[in-house]
């Protein structure tokens, strides 16, 4: 059955949860989402303001908006046009209901949970498409979709799901062995580096040929 399964409002900066739906399901694969949910979260202002997540039975969509990520979980099988529909519904209603300075300044996590009753009605009409008002435009989000496909991030930019990302060290061709710090190439000596280096040399010895004779001038003063 194709579905969303959860929703939440994040701060892009920090990664601040400022609301989410209550109702999630309690299996290891959501419980493996939530987690990915987490580091996306802290990873929101490096990446783009649209994009998808295909972890296995699932897909975790997001979209950002004037410092604000609205995310969700759904099904794989749950159509995209719907569910950025979904995102965007949450967008326009939670900017109508607080205004920036409120989100800037927000210090404790889900200091807006009560905007999980709008996120709940939200989620049971789309959870049953029948039910959809005329409100949202399908061929207008498929022709922006189609125009502007969201960004597809892959497990392997997330690294493991506690946050600290996997980065394969390289290997020496050949032995099988694990390098611990990546080759630096000496770059070749050019003409111009030759002449500087004299040049210094030069103004070296005349620096060292001035300090004798003051020393020589005074002793004789002396």
């Amino acid at each position: 059955m194709s579905m969303i399964l959860s929703a939440s409002v994040v701060r892009v900066r920090d990664g601040l949860p400022l609301s989410a739906s209550t109702d999630y399901e309690q299996n290891v694969g959501v419980q493996d989402c939530q987690k990915y949910f987490k580091t996306i979260a802290k990873r929101l202002s490096q990446l783009p303001d649209r994009c998808t997540l295909h972890a296995g039975l699932y897909n975790l969509n997001f979209i950002s908006s004037l410092g604000v990520s609205y995310m969700m979980l759904c099904t794989e099988n749950y159509p995209s046009v719907l569910a950025f529909c979904f995102l965007d519904e949450l967008q326009k209603e939670f900017i109508t209901t607080y205004n920036m300075m409120k989100t800037n300044t927000a210090v404790r996590p889900y200091c807006f949970i009560e905007f999980d009753n709008f996120i709940q009605r939200t989620k049971q009409r789309y959870n049953n498409p029948r039910s959809l008002s005329t409100k949202i435009n399908l061929a207008d989000m498929q022709t922006e979709i189609r125009l502007r496909p969201p960004y597809q991030i892959s497990l392997s930019e997330l690294g493991s799901a506690n946050g600290y990302p996997h980065v394969p060290l390289p290997e020496y061709k050949g032995t099988g062995k694990i390098s611990t710090a990546p080759h630096q190439r000496l770059e070749p000596v050019t003409l111009s580096g030759i002449v500087s280096f004299l040049l210094s040399l030069l103004c070296g010895a005349l620096n060292l040929i001035r300090g004798f004779h003051a020393i020589e001038s005074l002793l004789q003063v002396l």
